[in-house]
């Protein structure tokens, strides 16, 4: 599935990315077509509030479009509550909570 980074950047200095995938699924999502996902979201501390995480998942969000989703899902932490706050505040609900597990073998 395509991946793609966009970069916010002032002054050849950058101030943020976000990077999208598309997958077959996500949960809470259709499951008739892909979805949009946020892989991956940050901006520097001096640039939040500003807009530019805006801009950056505006930018995620036409290139899913153009690809034929519907949807756009991410994830965050369950200890990153800023994360959540943003996620929440840029319209995503949350549709479900995980417990991971990993085993040594």
């Amino acid at each position: 599935m395509p991946v793609v980074v966009f970069v916010a950047e002032q002054d050849h200095a950058i101030l943020g990315f976000l990077e999208a995938a598309l997958r077959s699924t996500a949960d809470g999502c259709d499951v008739s077509c892909p979805v949009g996902y946020v892989e991956g979201w940050y901006v520097i501390e001096a640039r939040r509030g500003q807009g530019v995480g805006r801009a950056l998942l505006r930018g995620a969000e036409n290139w899913a479009r153009q690809q034929g989703c519907r949807e756009m899902a991410s994830d965050a932490d369950i200890d990153n509550t800023l994360s959540q706050r943003v996620h929440e505040a840029s319209g995503f609900t949350v549709t479900a909570r995980s417990v991971l597990y990993r085993k040594s073998l």
